[in-house]
């Protein structure tokens, strides 16, 4: 079995489905900076908790990986 690059898949849905994880992952930022919770991220096989001060600063740097 081969693998494709998601964004060469013949369904449109399907190809922007990246694009849409990554606005979803944007806002859940913005609502953990807002309500000063944080949140977890599957990263390199561990979950990750990244409190909302983290986030306040990746923010301020311009970082959108935190």
């Amino acid at each position: 079995m081969s693998t494709r690059d998601i964004s060469e898949a013949r369904d449109p849905d399907l190809r922007s489905s990246m694009a849409a994880m990554r606005r979803a992952a944007q806002l859940a930022r913005t609502i953990a900076i807002q309500t000063d919770t944080s949140i977890a991220v599957f990263e390199n096989g561990e979950i990750l908790q990244i409190s909302a001060a983290a986030l306040r600063a990746a923010a301020e740097q311009g970082d959108s990986a935190a």
